[in-house]
């Protein structure tokens, strides 16, 4: 594989995968608000919050780790209070020491928060004041990522949003990849640059096995498993559940997230290395089908967007079959077949908000996965006169993300209405 294109795989892969503590809206929300504090360089008497309304949708009823509380009042306050910027998606891994601190300044303190008016579907404006003094952080386009950072009237970094720079055919220098350049990746790579995945499903596995213990969320994941009639299916998708049940419900172990959710890091992760300890395949085989199905996952999330109305489950639960078919010998037109089967399948699950029932999007996902992944393998694909699939693979990766980037604008407004006007 030429250079350039390893280079985008790597730079791909390191600002898509990592750890993360709680759901990542409300986690990158207390981290600009850490982030303010620090330029304030003082503990603030009032933080006024600026959030796009995917934001807003997401951090509203999903639980932040190691407070029983759901929401953004808590999450503020304990990036507020204890929160270091330096930790990044983990800014919230300090909850459990500080959650009477963080209480105490969220009851006695001023947390404003305000729609922005932008375009852009992930941006977090954090203006923190005290006394004369005042702060101002913004994160925009991924969860880390800071745009703008000033104290009084000095501005100590500014990056201009271009919020029109995401056109589909003019996107980044990301769109020179095509699948087959992540299954070549994916298939070749040597094994020690990739083999840091198993850090991943540590802990994964370590949110999985949370869930199972204790009674969070739903409780999917540990009802599946208490099936009589446990199929391997149902073993691999109540495996993965439990650990969204565990996360999404406030549990304090941190997971390995992809494209910034710790839901579709979980997806891509948990089904393809039970499959493979299931099928009893050795370690090379489950690194490569792990690096497979996170890499597809993040190249499809790359056309759809970081944040939309189309739920991140969709592209998750593509790669996690493209991982599953790889275990079982597929070859990359094989590979093709499935994700081509799952785009005329699951394309329009919405995404209405972080919350402990995403769980039931995980199995619904990861069944299609397995419904599609079985056709695959026999060569069967879903005719390319059929819906928004077309005969080539990349063709039809690109035609979900329209859909998702810019076809669901109206479905995520009314989503955002509905969810804040709930007569009962």
């Amino acid at each position: 594989m030429e250079q350039r294109k390893l280079d985008i795989i790597r730079n791909l892969l390191r600002d898509n995968i990592m750890p993360a503590t709680g759901c990542t809206e409300p986690v990158a929300v207390a981290l600009c608000c850490a982030k303010a504090k620090e330029l304030l360089g003082q503990i603030p008497e009032r933080v006024e919050l600026m959030l796009s309304k995917n934001v807003i949708k997401n951090a509203m009823g999903v639980g932040i780790p190691g407070t029983g509380m759901i929401g953004l009042p808590i999450a503020v306050s304990l990036g507020v209070v204890c929160g270091e910027s330096a930790n990044g998606l983990d800014v919230l891994g300090c909850a459990k020491d500080n959650l009477d601190l963080a209480k105490e300044w969220m009851d006695n303190h001023i947390i404003e928060v305000n729609p922005a008016e932008t375009t852009e579907k992930l941006y977090i404006e954090c203006i923190a004041y005290k006394g004369n003094d005042f702060s101002k952080a913004i994160i925009a386009k991924n969860h880390t990522n800071f745009i703008h950072l000033q104290k009084n009237n000095e501005v100590i970094k500014h990056i201009e949003l271009e919020e029109k720079a995401d056109n589909l055919n003019n996107q980044s220098l990301y769109n020179e990849l095509k699948a087959i350049d992540i299954f070549n990746y994916a298939t070749t790579a040597p094994l020690e640059e990739i083999d840091w995945l198993m850090e991943s499903v540590r802990f994964n596995k370590l949110a999985s096995e949370e869930g199972l213990k204790g009674d969070y969320g739903l409780r999917l994941g540990k009802t599946l498993l208490n099936d009589e009639e446990l199929s391997l299916r149902k073993k691999v998708i109540g495996r993965t559940c439990a650990a969204s049940d565990a996360r999404m419900d406030g549990a304090t172990t941190a997971v390995y997230s992809n494209s910034g959710s710790g839901n579709q890091g979980i997806t891509c992760t948990l089904p393809v290395y039970e499959f493979g300890i299931e099928m009893g395949k050795s370690q090379e085989e489950i690194l490569r089908a792990l690096m497979l199905s996170h890499l597809m996952a993040i190249h499809i999330k790359q056309y759809i967007g970081r944040l939309s109305a189309l739920c991140g489950i969709v592209n998750a639960s593509m790669g996690a079959g493209c991982g599953i078919m790889l275990l079982q010998g597929a070859s990359f037109e094989q590979i093709g077949f499935h994700i081509k089967n799952m785009i005329n399948d699951i394309t329009g699950m919405v995404c209405d908000g972080a919350k402990p029932s995403c769980s039931l999007k995980i199995s619904t996902g990861l069944n299609a996965a397995f419904d599609s992944t079985t056709l695959a393998m026999r060569n069967i694909v879903v005719n390319k006169t059929d819906g928004i699939a077309e005969k080539d693979v990349d063709n039809s990766i690109e035609n979900l993300g329209r859909i998702g980037r810019y076809g669901m604008d109206k479905t995520d407004e009314l989503i955002l209405s509905i969810m804040t006007s709930k007569r009962s």
